[in-house]
């Protein structure tokens, strides 16, 4: 461990500095994205992609961070990640109107998440090796949860930038980077690594595979089921998938050590992780288009649902933390998922009565759930890895958890569509539309729900709605899931320090 408490507390400060701006874009972005959608002409799953090019490229890539980090330097990674995220927003805030609009946003959003990858298992693996295994709970409690109440910040701030102009929820990054660099230099945090070999191989497959089965499930909703190509995309995606993990057996210096998941509490961490992010990221997207298209709110008003669940988040997930630190993370992860479960299912039962008073408490209670299991489950993971693996460790971590969230936005975003076409369809019918015209006018508004807040239909807030009560079930179905995998797969008890022969540090110049 490095340091005295001041010193860890600033590296502490610094990380979390960095990280903060990956923790802002995704609920930022979400709170903005009808606004951006509107003012750049995309369509609803274009926009859906400007959110998910950038989960996607973050787990692609967080492997391949997670091992430049162990091999190249932890302190070189934050540096050179924060500094391309803050470049790639500022150019997301200058996406040109036009026809090049959505290629632009993607592609800048791919590198932001390149940036995040290469940043951010980095950065936890810093923080893990300045604190002892007794105390680790706590600081990333702390780190989890200042960065989350930072998040929190988000969609307030996005809401009253996004009145001035859109452009500027991208560019509220920068300050940020520049306060992390500053911090970065001061503190100089220093960490052991290990040069070795880059598995170009194995980045190749990963990428592929991630970018190919999460492509299947984001255009099925456009495509439809019986398209071939979905189903192609998938298939071939999760062959690369499955090519990669044998691949990866038989490299003498592989991009990920997959015999880490031999490792029980490890494998069922990262299950956990998995089936819960299914949701955590998603939430931010659905909650903010259902607080501006179910209940009318303005942006920044949106941005209030996203507080509220935060609010929960941030208070369960210092509680969480110091559990973890004395029992150990199957208690809190178990209390997580269920509490989660519970939460998303009584918020779903309130949705279609379109008042927001009402749910409040049971928003709170989800975030509180997420907020229980996140940090313990994350750090439990990571701690289960030699000190000179902790990069490779979060990026397994953070490569499933993304990977994930990008399966989960796109098939809860099946979901939604496909139950707000329903919807739209028997409430047209309803209104004297013959059927044919009903599924006509149904799959246009379902692709495209931009607009103020004051020209959308009354019938159609509630069609948006009674969709969004499904996403919630579903969501609840998962945290349940989960709850399951972690009462019966992780054993109670706190882990044990385990003593590591010394290895040479990085040196004091930043590089």
């Amino acid at each position: 461990m490095t340091g005295g408490g001041q010193s860890r507390n600033l590296i502490l400060a610094a990380m979390i500095f960095a990280v903060a701006m990956t923790f802002i874009d995704q609920t930022i972005v979400s709170i903005a994205a009808p606004e951006i959608q509107k003012q750049l002409g995309l369509t609803s799953t274009g926009v859906q992609w400007a959110i998910n090019a950038y989960l996607l490229s973050l787990a692609a890539l967080f492997a391949f961070g997670g091992r430049l980090a162990d091999t190249v330097g932890h302190r070189k990674m934050v540096t050179l990640g924060v500094v391309v995220f803050a470049a790639a927003s500022a150019m997301c805030g200058l996406t040109p109107k036009g026809s090049l609009a959505e290629a632009w946003i993607v592609t800048f959003r791919v590198i932001q998440g390149a940036g995040g990858a290469i940043m951010f298992p980095a950065a936890l693996a810093i923080v893990v090796h300045t604190f002892a295994l007794h105390e680790r709970g706590k600081a990333l409690a702390i780190f989890f949860g200042i960065a989350g109440g930072l998040t929190a910040i988000g969609p307030i701030l996005g809401g009253y930038l996004t009145q001035w102009t859109w452009r500027a929820i991208f560019w509220v990054n920068i300050p940020v980077a520049i306060i992390a660099l500053v911090l970065i230099v001061i503190s100089k945090p220093v960490t052991v690594h290990r040069p070795a070999r880059m598995d170009y191989r194995g980045l190749a497959l990963i990428a592929s595979g991630v970018a190919l089965s999460v492509f299947g499930f984001q255009e099925s909703s456009i495509w439809g089921w019986s398209s071939p190509g979905i189903w192609l995309a998938i298939a071939v995606g999760m062959a690369l998938l499955i090519v990669f993990y044998f691949v990866e057996l038989r490299t003498p210096s592989p991009l990920i050590e997959v015999n880490i998941f031999r490792i029980r509490p490890f494998l069922v961490e990262n299950l956990v992780l998995g089936i819960t992010m299914l949701v955590f990221v998603p939430v931010f997207f659905f909650a903010s288009e259902y607080a501006q298209i179910g209940l009318g709110k303005t942006p920044s008003e949106a941005g209030l649902v996203l507080l509220y669940f935060f609010i929960g988040f941030v208070i369960a997930a210092q509680i969480g933390g110091r559990m973890l630190d004395r029992v150990g993370a199957k208690r809190p992860v178990v209390i997580g998922c269920v509490l989660g479960a519970v939460g998303f299912w009584l918020w779903a039962g309130k949705v279609v009565k379109l008042d927001f008073s009402s749910q409040e408490l049971d928003i709170v209670l989800a975030g509180a759930g997420m907020g229980f299991m996140l940090g313990p489950a994350s750090t439990d993971a990571v701690n289960r890895a030699s000190r000179l693996a902790y990069g490779e460790a979060t990026g397994i971590t953070q490569t499933v958890r993304n990977y994930a969230a990008s399966l989960g936005l796109a098939i809860l975003g099946t979901i939604l569509i496909s139950q707000l076409h329903s919807h739209v369809v028997t409430s047209l019918i309803a209104q004297g539309q013959s059927s044919a015209v009903a599924h006509t006018v149904a799959s246009h508004i379902s692709q495209s729900q931009s607009g103020s807040v004051s020209s959308i239909p009354h019938y159609f807030r509630l069609d948006f709605a009674y969709a969004t009560r499904s996403v919630l079930r579903v969501m609840a179905a998962i945290m349940a899931a989960a709850a399951v995998v972690a009462v019966f797969g992780l054993r109670a008890g706190a882990q044990e320090e385990v003593a590591e022969p010394a290895e040479d540090t990085e040196g004091e110049v930043l590089a």
